[in-house]
């Protein structure tokens, strides 16, 4: 029966019965007029979720790492120069990607807890008198760590720099979840995926791209063909697709989108900071520490928690899933072995945080951790009664 609990991991995340029965769905002819009835409403919808107006939605049957690929593959040509920290596992990924593609990557190189450096970001940029400099790439939210960065203090950064360059943003695990103002910060192309906020099954890369990031494929000479943004805008225009499309993820996300806008995306967002809060009250009552190394930066996505000095975090949510039947997220990276994640994202309640606390701690307690059963639970039920009439509301 383990498959009735809620996984606690920072995705792919639970999926509401209404998004499973609205991908339950038998073939149908995507070359038919209803696909178009399905599939304007997803890319018209998603702009209200990326907070731009002038940007355009581009989607491919992909993951977040084809979203990365089909950003810099559209914008950039071999030997380009691009600017990236590296501040967590997912972020030494992009710059892995970048590389590959022969890309010039400039690196700045971070602690794992702490978020983009918009001052360092500046500095490098004041010193690229030439413009070489093509593109920064942030990661929102660093899943391995918990960690959410400023993005529009790294807009700030390049404003003040003078600097021409795009600014292309990770928000797979932030996006439908987090507040994201594509516009509003200057974002030429933002990145998310369908299996997190969304809370659908992985298999969508969902990119908004901006005018200017659009301009950029007229020089742009890295090779593409399954991500090129010319193909897909072109056919998307007359409610095509240029290859098979994931018809039951493009229903999916259409009910996704319905599902967010009923409650509200300020709603949605106040949830998960609420949901957030009342796992850190937890952290705080077992007497742990989060990995981000202060409160602006924490993540209301996913909480990465360092474990006691002796003890092993892959034990911990291995004994969690093999003696209770949960998933936590194990530590990546430089967390390995350190760290273990809670995800507290998507379709989640208080109610299941809380069975998810629950199960942790007595994981943790059955491994001997020094903690008191049900701490961590009491501060955060605590938490969530003093809230409830407000998230009701």
């Amino acid at each position: 029966m383990t498959d009735q609990n809620p996984v606690f991991i920072p995705g792919p995340t639970n999926i509401p019965d209404r998004l499973l029965n609205a991908m339950h769905m038998q073939t149908r002819d995507h070359r038919a007029p209803d696909f178009v009835e399905a599939f304007a409403p997803v890319l018209r919808d998603c702009k209200k979720v990326f907070g731009t107006e002038t940007g355009e939605v581009i989607t491919f049957p992909s993951t977040g790492t084809g979203g990365w690929e089909a950003a810099i593959c559209n914008t950039l040509s071999p030997g380009d120069k691009v600017l990236i920290a590296r501040y967590g596992m997912f972020s030494h990924r992009w710059i892995d990607l970048c590389q590959r593609h022969n890309l010039n990557v400039e690196i700045i190189e971070c602690s794992w807890g702490s978020g983009a450096p918009a001052e360092l970001f500046e500095d490098a940029l004041r010193a690229d008198t030439d413009n070489e400099i093509k593109a920064v790439l942030v990661t929102h939210n660093e899943t391995a760590t918990g960690v959410k960065s400023d993005i529009a203090a790294v807009r700030g950064a390049m404003n003040a720099a003078s600097h021409p360059a795009m600014l292309f943003v990770d928000c797979v695990s932030s996006l439908a979840s987090m507040p994201f103002e594509m516009d509003a910060w200057g974002v030429d192309i933002a990145i998310s995926g369908s299996q997190k906020g969304f809370m659908l099954t992985t298999g969508m890369a969902i990119l908004a791209a901006s005018q200017k990031a659009l301009a950029a494929m007229e020089t742009a000479q890295l090779p593409r063909t399954f991500f090129d943004f010319r193909d897909m805008m072109a056919a998307n225009s007359s409610g095509g697709f240029p290859y098979t499309p994931p018809l039951q993820l493009i229903h999916g996300m259409k009910a996704s989108l319905e599902m967010l806008f009923e409650e509200g995306l300020e709603n949605v967002y106040a949830r998960h900071n609420r949901l957030a809060e009342g796992v850190r009250k937890a952290v705080d009552a077992w007497g742990l520490k989060l990995c981000a190394n202060s409160p602006e930066l924490y993540s209301d996505t996913v909480s990465a928690i360092y474990v006691p000095e002796g003890f092993d975090s892959n034990q911990l949510t291995e004994h969690a899933f093999n003696a209770y039947g949960v998933s936590f997220g194990i530590g990546l990276g430089e967390m390995n072995g350190k760290a273990f994640r809670i995800g507290h994202l998507g379709s989640l309640t208080d109610v299941m945080v809380l069975s998810g606390l629950a199960t942790i701690e007595m994981a943790m307690a059955d491994l001997n951790y020094p903690i008191k059963l049900g701490s961590g639970v009491a501060a955060a039920q605590e938490y969530f009664r003093k809230t409830a009439s407000k998230a009701t509301a």
